[in-house]
């Protein structure tokens, strides 16, 4: 291959790429508020890591965290590790604390938390509704919301791809593999 080749193929590639437009009509828009600023959530991450690893190092503190006789206790080594958390939590508080520049740029704007939010609201259902639906109900409602509600499909298509797909988990998991599932009233209706 000659040597300007490369060159040619990366300018055909950047062409090519370049002429790739994919709309997004329910993108957030660019002047939607912020709800916060990355200088908070960092401050904020920072204080909960401090809060675990001290939790983490009395816990340890708690179980024994010196040397024996015969070799390090059990607490030992997540003691340390818990130290080493809280320090660099510390500094990053220190950091975030002493940023200006990040205190006024968005973290998350409020057409961006919605989006975020359209998937972690049913997501969460779907973890806490396997509970008492079983884990073929629930992924059914799940994945049929989501096609319906998010990608705004048609309902035969959601409840037909819905359908389709927890019976192959059913198949692949409950027959094939044979593996235990928390199960719902659908299943215990059908005997399984």
């Amino acid at each position: 291959m000659p040597r300007d080749s490369g060159a040619l193929l990366l300018c055909a590639m950047a062409e090519s790429e370049a002429e790739i437009v994919v709309e997004d009509p329910d993108a957030p828009a660019a002047d939607s508020p912020a709800v916060t600023s990355i200088r908070t959530v960092d401050m904020v991450v920072s204080v909960l890591l401090v809060g675990f690893a001290a939790l983490m190092a009395f816990d340890n503190w708690r179980t024994g965290m010196s040397w024996a006789f015969d070799g390090p206790q059990a607490g030992y080594f997540p003691f340390y590790l818990s130290v080493v958390l809280a320090g660099a939590a510390i500094y990053g508080l220190v950091t975030s604390y002493r940023s200006k520049s990040e205190a006024g740029t968005a973290f998350v704007t409020r057409d961006q938390l919605r989006r975020v939010l359209q998937v972690f609201v049913p997501t969460l259902l779907f973890i806490l509704g396997t509970q008492w639906l079983g884990i073929y109900v629930a992924s059914f409602l799940l994945v049929a919301g989501f096609m319906r509600y998010v990608g705004r499909i048609a309902w035969w298509k959601c409840v037909l791809t819905s359908f389709l797909f927890t019976a192959a988990m059913f198949v692949t998991f409950d027959v094939a593999f044979d593996v235990i599932m928390p199960k719902g009233p659908l299943e215990a209706a059908f005997g399984r």
